[in-house]
């Protein structure tokens, strides 16, 4: 082989080991960058985890029961299930250094989410670069949040979204770290998927009576008290849900309690809708956005999770869809302001909306098809 052939053949080689190398170096640059500068703010959720845990060993108990529902107090506050603590005390022996590697935990379980998704490759690199630039992944590991564990098991449901056990399991983690992931089961049942609804029930039960032996039944009714009392909750800092939004512009309680109920209704309504006429895939997008706007608070961190569906729409050639998740950024300037704030939960709703529309364009091209044959 002559020498200018050989270098021409290792010029493609070079540039197709420049992207994936470049863009991980750029992900794992700017979540350096930012973890480096956290100060005292590293790990700050983390913390609320911890004290649970540390409360849990030390026999009291994990929730605060004077507790007024102001999670802006963290860390002091927990309010995720009780089965979450548990898993954490064994963490606690990593002492001083655990906040720091429950962040990078949480980046690693990202990238393991990232290399999950059933997608082409170039879609999967797309993807990581955004994710370098997304303000809600930066700020979810700074914080040590739960999100990238939950965009992990999402991610896994989407590729093994025929596999019982898979989907089955996820749901039952997912639900036993934040509530939200339950959504998976009920759309098992409305997809025909009936093994891996029954998986996720038996295993939510097993773990969640493991769990009951350490921290007591008063521990679930106390986190069921957490639950109802946090939804009604308007004025919570760093809420931008719809009804908080409406609040923070001046709205009485009384309205921005009804446009909340009307968002959640909203979202259950986009969910009816992808759950009978959507393909499952599809329908599995929407499930993944509607989850986080059913319930309140809505964090903005909790945007890592629309990189799922920007993945998604990404792979069907809707490469603009990368403005979902770059949108976070907004809520960085939002303070006071209720404008950039209510930017959260617009990109929330316009992400959902487009699932939509993807899945009227499915039904006509399946229409279609059926015609011609």
């Amino acid at each position: 082989m002559t020498e200018p052939v050989a270098q021409a053949r290792s010029r493609p080689r070079l540039a197709e080991a420049f992207v994936p190398v470049g863009s991980v170096a750029l992900l794992v640059g700017m979540l350096a960058l930012v973890l480096a500068s956290a100060g005292n703010t590293l790990g700050y959720d983390f913390h609320c985890y911890e004290g649970a845990a540390q409360a849990l060993r030390d026999g009291r108990p994990i929730y605060d029961v004077a507790f007024s529902v102001n999670v802006g107090t963290c860390p002091g506050t927990y309010t995720y299930p009780p089965t979450f603590a548990v898993v954490l005390v064994p963490w606690l022996s990593l002492g001083g250094a655990a906040a720091g590697l429950w962040c990078l935990a949480m980046a690693a379980c990202f990238m393991i989410g990232v290399a999950l998704l059933p997608v082409r490759r170039d879609v999967r690199w797309l993807i990581v670069i955004v994710a370098a630039l997304d303000w809600p992944l930066l700020y979810a590991v700074k914080l040590g949040q739960v999100e990238p564990l939950l965009f992990l098991g999402f991610a896994a449901a989407w590729r093994w979204m025929d596999r019982a056990a898979v989907v089955g399991g996820v749901t039952a983690i997912g639900t036993l770290v934040k509530v939200q992931p339950a959504l998976l089961g009920v759309w098992a049942i409305a997809t025909g998927r009936f093994r891996a609804a029954a998986v996720a029930a038996a295993a939510t039960l097993a773990l969640a009576a493991a769990a009951t032996i350490v921290t007591g039944l008063g521990a679930w009714a106390t986190y069921a008290d957490l639950l109802r009392d946090l939804g009604g909750q308007l004025t919570t800092p760093h809420n931008f849900a719809p009804g908080a939004v409406a609040h923070m512009a001046g709205a009485s309680e009384a309205l921005a309690t009804a446009i909340q109920l009307a968002s959640a209704a909203l979202a259950v309504a986009a969910l009816l809708v992808a759950w009978r006429y959507a393909s499952p895939e599809l329908s599995l997008q929407v499930t993944i956005v509607a989850s986080q706007l059913i319930s309140s608070p809505l964090r903005d961190h909790y945007a890592v999770l629309l990189l799922l569906p920007t993945a998604w729409l990404v792979g069907r050639g809707r490469t603009w869809a990368v403005v979902f998740p770059l949108a976070g950024w907004i809520a960085l300037f939002a303070g006071d302001a209720w404008l950039p704030a209510a930017s959260v939960s617009v990109t929330f709703f316009a992400c959902l909306a487009v699932l939509l529309w993807e899945a009227a364009l499915e039904r006509r091209g399946a229409r279609a098809t059926a015609a011609a044959a």
